[in-house]
């Protein structure tokens, strides 16, 4: 069975307990296959020096959510100051540990400080490296040291993984050799995200039957494009007055979104409900007419892919490795920034007709095919370190 070591903070922490769910779903599967263990790094501030962010205040190292081994470690850093070192400290803060793992192969998530790290010990361990993209990582680079480590990680790792045909283009760009550079696509939940009963859900949230009910799911941030969804909702609504939006989430925007709303005068049908559970995603993605993701900037979201498996047509804007998946078929492409098209687009959705087992169909690609193909990837790596080895 093969040992595989993920470095990466793209997971659950105490801290972030829902942040990176798609790697931990793919590695709950994987891990009936092979034997995973998760080696978080963390970057640990001066008590004085600490951000605002409360995963650096509440990260517990003994959090373990289920069926990952995972350990959580801490490393020094300065904020701003140390980020060109980050990579260096990662590596050097985690080496015994995973030499003490002895894995097969290193795989990192993220590609810098995370990914440098893997690349570091995996050379120190002489195992192959595999790294993945998950896109903020390279829509935004930081620092100019920052990006010459990110650029060093693309062009030396044994494989670069992206979650989306765009990304592997702009790592292709960024100096990865084509070789090596491979886009493998988010899985989904199908026991739970799939079609199912539009009133039942209703009734469990206290949604009104008759209303047309619009839906965001995900982080409360403006760089989502939820100010101009805002305005989108209060452009529709006095010609469409069963309209009703539902914001669902958290994040560090939602003062600023209710401004805007109030602003609008707007609360009587704009909602903004608490994040909420994975299963309970599933519920509301049943009980609404439509999603939407106006995002600024994405790599391939999977409230896309999981909206689509409930049978929920998609209004999203045309970025990142959205338009491989989403087309009229499914959904509208919007550009971003523009809440009169994202307007319109929600208007045109709202008055076509879906069925939602064609919708559904459109996306049906599980964890276990996620897992799989990670699984094949990471053995072919092997494979090929086994041949050179014996070559020379």
């Amino acid at each position: 069975m093969l040992r595989i070591a993920v470095i990466t903070r793209y997971f659950p922490s105490s801290g972030e307990p829902v942040q990176g769910r798609s790697l931990y779903e793919t590695l709950r599967v994987l891990g009936r296959s092979a034997e995973v263990r998760v080696f978080y790094p963390n970057a640990a501030y001066p008590r004085l020096l600490k951000p605002r962010s409360r995963a650096y205040d509440k990260l517990d190292l003994a959090f373990r959510p289920p069926d990952v081994n995972v350990s959580y470690f801490n490393y020094p850093a300065l904020p701003l100051v140390s980020r060109p070192l980050n990579g260096w400290m990662a590596a050097r803060t985690l080496l015994p540990h995973v030499r003490a793992f002895a894995p097969d192969v290193v795989f990192g998530c993220f590609l810098y400080p995370e990914g440098f790290a893997a690349l570091r010990i995996g050379r120190r361990l002489g195992t192959p490296v595999a790294v993945k993209s998950i896109g903020s990582d390279l829509n935004r680079l930081g620092d100019p040291f920052s990006a010459r480590h990110t650029h060093t990680v693309l062009k030396q790792a044994d494989a670069i993984l992206t979650v989306s045909d765009d990304l592997r283009k702009k790592a292709i760009a960024m100096g990865a050799p084509p070789a090596t550079a491979k886009a493998t696509l988010n899985g989904c939940d199908l026991a739970i995200f799939r079609p199912q009963d539009r009133t039942l859900a209703r009734v469990r949230l206290g949604i009104d039957p008759a209303c047309e009910a619009v839906l965001y799911v995900g982080r409360m941030d403006l760089k989502k494009g939820l100010r101009e969804l805002v305005e989108a909702a209060a452009l529709l609504h006095p010609s469409r007055t069963r309209l009703h939006c539902y914001l669902v989430g958290n994040g560090p925007d939602r003062t600023a979104i209710e401004q805007e709303i109030a602003a609008r005068g707007a609360g009587d049908f704009i909602h903004l409900v608490p994040g909420c559970a994975f299963d309970e995603v599933a519920v509301w993605m049943t009980a609404a007419d439509l999603v939407t993701l106006p995002s600024y900037m994405e790599g391939f979201p999977n409230v896309i892919i999981e909206a689509l498996a409930c049978g929920r047509p998609v209004v999203a804007t045309q970025v990142g490795g959205i338009p491989e998946v989403l087309n009229n078929s499914c959904g509208r492409l919007v550009p971003p920034r523009d809440a009169a098209r994202l307007a319109e687009a929600l208007a045109s959705t709202l008055n076509t007709s879906w069925d939602a087992a064609t919708v559904s169909a459109h996306w049906q690609q599980s964890w276990s095919t996620a897992a799989d193909e990670l699984l094949d990837l990471f053995s072919d790596l092997i494979a090929s370190r086994k041949k050179i080895a014996c070559d020379r």
